[in-house]
């Protein structure tokens, strides 16, 4: 940790995410905090603080005692927004569950969060009570809206006072603030528990990383069930009192008008939205000049895709990564262009890292190994899975992340795979990003994702999926050749599926894992 970022988290750390909504109320009052994309509606700092104490009388109303769980099945909006945020305020833990997830793992989700009390749209009300009748124990459910609007019961009553609420949900700085479950790709998902601590020193410490002042709007179109954007783009502004523009999703045709109706000078993305955008036509520069950066996480970006990025768009991109495990990033690279590194996450931003190896032996520079991160936006653990907390962290608190790579002389890391990801050929280990980032080189390829599957010579041989630019039609000859010179024979696919998409979790990660069984389940894929 640097020691700007050490002394970001000392101001936050000392208090909650309560203190610091106070505090940004009191210094910021009448500023905006958060609005809409596209519409009018906006809520200032002093709103956010009223709005989290009409969020507590409800909570309060509903029965639900401080530490309580409230799990919110709602799309993003700004009443999404409050109501997270106002959850938290009021001393309970917020679930925001993932909406992209299987009826049988929401329903898992609802069961296993322990959560007293549910807050859904009335889109999700009727799949989210035919899942609460399967449950045993018994669960609200509060249904409202996306828009800004009060929630049924949110204004004052005589039954509960401030005062009572103030007394009976005292907030400690150690007390767990987020519940999230991991998106499941290897099984059930884990539920990842983040005290107010843990939440507000990440915040700060993005804040400090990426300069960010009250001048400073991002326009935030990742679903707030995700780590990223919950962290990055709702409390990193709140924790340097600038401000967001919350869009209900991404959509490349109203992106950059957003961006410019909203005046944002800086973009959140992932590496598929940066995709999706460098297909699409560029906008004048009047739209992209105010911007100060983009920032992309939550997966690899390919080096071609970034440098596209900026050469099509005049936009510097700065690469991080993180963890739901880590309250999002762990890694950034410097906000000077000119200090980053290609193809890389980064240095150590807010916590501490290092690379081992199988006996948790820190490895040279160079060598590549499992990445493992200690510090103060580092998880308490995983929700009533002690075995998975125990696998996952060591007794001095290094999270192990499963992510394999290395080190360079400058504090540099690249991230070359998932050691459950790696491919295993003949005894060679060979990491599916080497592959994916050749194919991405060729002209007609638009997207690809290599794994493995098993082989009777070689235990596992390469098979990739490959998604074509628009108009272009399959290759296999010509791409096989391709692979062969870049990659040598040995890494050459052995299988090539040419597909429309590739399965992806909601940080837009590709699920490699799911690959094979994404392959099996599709009909006339050529290849």
């Amino acid at each position: 940790m640097s020691t700007a970022d050490a002394q970001a988290c000392t101001v936050f750390v000392k208090g909650s995410l309560r203190q610091l909504i106070e505090q940004q109320a009191h210094a910021r009052h009448d500023a905006v905090y958060a609005q809409e994309g596209e519409g009018d509606a906006a809520l200032s700092y002093a709103d956010l603080l009223s709005s989290c104490q009409g969020v507590a009388r409800v909570l309060a109303q509903q029965g639900l005692a401080k530490g309580d769980t409230v799990s919110v099945v709602m799309p993003n909006g700004l009443n999404t927004l409050r109501i997270l945020l106002g959850g938290m305020w009021s001393g309970h833990c917020v679930n925001p569950v993932n909406l992209l997830a299987q009826p049988e793992q929401m329903r898992y989700v609802l069961e296993h969060s322990d959560c007293k009390l549910v807050i859904a749209t009335a889109q999700w009300a009727g799949q989210v009570q035919a899942l609460l009748k399967t449950i045993a124990r018994p669960v609200k459910l509060l249904v409202t809206t996306e828009s800004l609007a009060s929630l049924p019961g949110e204004e004052p009553v005589s039954g509960v006072s401030s005062h009572d609420l103030d007394t009976a949900n005292r907030v400690r700085s150690d007390d767990a603030a987020l519940l999230m479950y991991t998106s499941g790709t290897t099984g059930l998902p884990k539920g990842v528990l983040l005290t107010h601590t843990q939440l507000a020193c990440n915040a700060a410490a993005i804040a400090t990383e990426h300069q960010l002042g009250a001048q400073d709007r991002v326009l935030a179109v990742l679903p707030l069930y995700h780590i990223n954007a919950f962290v990055v783009t709702m409390l990193a502004p709140l924790a340097s009192g600038g401000s967001l523009v919350l869009a209900d999703k991404f959509s490349v045709g109203r992106f950059w008008p957003q961006v410019a109706r909203n005046a944002c000078t800086w973009i959140n993305l992932v590496p598929t939205m940066v995709s999706y955008l460098l297909e699409a036509p560029a906008p004048s520069p009047e739209v992209t000049g105010p911007l100060r950066f983009c920032r992309s996480a939550s997966a690899s970006l390919p080096p071609e895709h970034l440098q596209g990025f900026e050469k099509k768009f005049g936009v510097g991109v700065i690469e991080t990564m993180g963890l739901t495990e880590t309250a999002a990033p762990s890694f950034s690279n410097p906000l000077q262009i000119e200090l980053r590194k290609l193809g890389s996450v980064g240095k150590a931003s807010g916590c501490e890292a290092r690379v081992v190896d199988a006996q948790f032996q820190t490895l040279a520079d160079g060598d590549t190994g499992e990445v493992v991160i200690r510090g103060g936006q580092v998880m308490r653990g995983y929700y009533k899975n002690p075995q998975a907390t125990q696998a996952a962290l060591t007794p001095d608190g290094w999270l192990r992340t499963g992510d394999l790579g290395h080190r360079d002389a400058d504090g540099f890391f690249f991230i070359t795979g998932r050691i459950k990801e790696l491919i295993i050929k003949g005894g060679e280990n060979i990491a599916p990003r080497e592959i994916d980032e050749v194919l991405l080189r060729y002209p007609d390829v638009l997207d690809a994702a290599a794994t493995g599957i098993p082989d009777k010579h070689y235990g596992q041989e390469i098979m990739v999926c490959v998604v074509l630019r628009p108009g272009r039609q399959p290759d296999e000859v010509a791409l096989r050749a391709f692979c062969a010179t870049h990659l040598g024979r040995f890494k050459c696919p052995k299988v090539i599926h040419f597909v429309d998409d590739l399965p992806r979790g909601p940080s837009g990660k590709v699920q490699r894992l799911k690959l094979l069984e994404f392959v099996k389940s599709l009909t006339g894929v050529h290849g």
